[in-house]
This record gives structure tokens, C-alpha cells and sequence, in this order.
């Protein structure tokens, strides 16, 4: 399907505008589950400044989604009515300030993780283990193997649904386990976390010790999007998945994983719809055997097909 071209409009409203500018883009191939349809108009910024000028010229009936590396998500097969952004190359930059790793929000967990080991700053190979970018991380508290992005932030910068700045202490983002608790159309255009001094080659057999643990345990190779539900308190999603017979299930081309049930896998031919449709799936039986109401950690967006 596609959407009524908006793109000539919001260029006329923006005519200083330097990102670029797509009507009608394909989302699936920016999914790790490679699924779902277009953006009715996909927004690539060239820095903080066109971002902000962009969304200072936008109507604010059109709504805005933004999307990073697409770990997390399942686009819907219908796509996204409105604008989508995605940070690209304007926010890629990784720069070390003493104990300080100041990153865009487009930068792979994993390179900030490297850039920490390299300048012997310990505290951030747990990034090491969260697929995805950091404004993600930022986005959902991501954390792995014990510790969290809470644990390690300093400060964030954002820009807001009006094209307004804003400057963010870690106590600003009020976070919760998975959850941030910043406004919800704050777009993070910039992180900065806090190390503390340590040996480089300890922490790169720390982070070693993470991919090790992820490609024995995880489906890291497959068309998958990461953790798929939170774990509730005081319990593992993966266990209670197992414990309800849904190790293995399939809809349509979608899987759960054998090798991790709290993983869900496209094989190949799955739409976003096998995949949602699986993870309810899995929910009502889990809700049935342990009356346990597992929550989606990935993110759901767009309309149905």
C-alpha cells in the first residue's frame, strides 16, 4: 500500500531543509525482523539543527515516529502514516572526554562499548550486549548482563515535537527498568555516559565474555528482535515462555526461538502480522498457565495491512 504524497508540502514549509526528504520509503529493509511497510514520509536529518529547524516547521497535526537501527521494533505491514526520522550520519560521532564517552544517538551500542575499552574506561561493556543504537538505549533504559543505561548516564540531549532544544540530567529521564520516563516526543539526539579507570585488556575479556554468552544463548543470526517480552518480577519471560509449550511455535513464518524462547524469529517469509500475532500468542498461553501478563519490550508501530 501507499500513503498521499505529504512530501512536497513539507518541503515548502522547509525550504532551508538539507536532510533528505523520502515519500512513501520501505521500512522493512531498517528492521532487523525485515518486515513491514512504508513511512509516508521518511525524514534523514543532517544534524541536530535541521532536525530541530525541520520539526519547528511541522504541523503539528502530523504525527512523527522516530526509529533507530530497527533491533526492537516490529513495523506494521500497513507502515506509518505521517513522518518517520531516522538519525543517520549527523549523529554518529563518538568522542572520549577524560572518564567521559559523549556519543550521537545514531552510534551502535556496541562502538561505544569499544571506544570505552580502548580508552580504558570501565562500567560500559554491558553495551556490549544490547543490539541496537544508543537512542534506544536511551529510549527503553536498555541494559544486559547486570547493568543498565541508568547506571552509566550522565546526560542526554533531545529536541522536542516544537524544534525546541533540551539538555537532560539522568534524573530527568526518570528511569524505571525498561522504561524512560522523558516526554514521549522528545527525540535523543546525543548521550553522555561516565566510566571509571580500568584495565583494557580485563574489560575486553568482559565484553568478549558477552558475545560469547550471546551467540551460545541468542538466535543473534537470525531475522530476529532481540528480547521480546520484559521480565516480570521476581521471574525469567524466557522460563515462563518454556514452561507454557511455546518453545518452537510457529505463525504463518514466525517463530520462537528453540534456541531462546524469549526471541522471536522471522523465517524468511513472515509478515509483521505472524510476528505480532505469535507474540499474543504467546502471552495468552503463558497468561493461561501462570496467569503471568507478559509485557512487550519491542516496540510495535505503524497500522495493519
Amino acid at each position: 500500500m501507499s500513503f498521499p504524497d505529504i512530501a512536497p508540502e513539507l518541503k515548502s514549509k522547509a525550504p532551508k531543509l538539507r536532510g533528505r526528504l523520502l515519500s512513501n520509503q520501505s521500512l522493512a529493509e531498517l528492521t532487523w525482523f525485515r518486515v513491514g511497510g512504508p513511512a509516508q514520509a521518511l525524514f534523514m536529518p543532517e544534524d541536530e539543527s535541521d532536525l530541530a529547524y525541520f520539526l519547528g516547521a511541522l504541523s503539528a497535526e502530523i504525527p512523527v515516529i522516530v526509529v533507530g537501527l530497527g533491533s526492537n521494533l516490529i513495523v506494521r505491514d500497513g507502515g506509518i502514516p505521517g513522518v518517520v526520522v531516522r538519525l543517520g550520519r549527523g549523529f554518529n560521532e563518538v568522542a572520549v572526554e577524560g572518564t567521559r564517552i559523549k556519543a550521537g544517538t545514531a552510534v551502535p551500542d556496541v562502538k561505544v562499548a569499544r571506544a570505552a575499552q580502548e580508552a580504558g574506561l570501565a562500567g560500559l561493556a554491558f553495551l556490549r550486549g544490547i543490539p541496537g543504537a544508543i537512542g534506544g538505549a536511551l529510549r527503553m533504559n536498555g541494559g544486559a548482563y547486570g547493568r543498565e543505561t541508568k547506571d552509566a548516564l550522565v546526560a542526554a540531549r533531545a529536541v522536542d515535537r516544537a524544534g525546541r532544544i533540551h539538555e537532560l540530567s539522568n534524573a530527568d529521564m526518570h528511569y524505571t527498568y525498561r522504561h524512560c520516563g522523558a516526554p514521549e516526543d522528545f527525540i535523543f539526539t546525543e548521550a553522555t555516559f561516565e566510566g571509571t579507570p580500568g584495565d583494557r585488556a580485563a574489560i575486553a575479556a568482559e565484553m568478549d565474555k558477552i558475545t560469547e554468552s550471546r551467540e551460545a544463548t541468542q538466535p543473534i543470526k537470525s531475522r530476529t528482535g532481540g528480547s521480546t517480552f520484559k521480565n516480570p518480577p521476581g521471574a525469567k519471560a524466557w522460563q515462563l515462555i518454556d514452561a507454557a509449550g511455546c518453545r518452537g511455535l510457529t505463525v504463518g513464518g514466525a517463530q520462537v526461538s528453540e534456541l531462546h524462547c524469549n526471541f522471536l524469529i522471522n523465517l524468511g517469509t513472515a509478515t509483521a502480522a505472524d510476528i505480532e500475532t505469535l507474540g499474543e500468542t504467546v502471552r495468552r498461553r503463558v497468561r493461561a498457565s501462570s496467569g503471568v501478563e507478559l509485557e512487550w519490550e519491542i516496540k510495535r508501530i505503524g497500522v495493519a495491512a
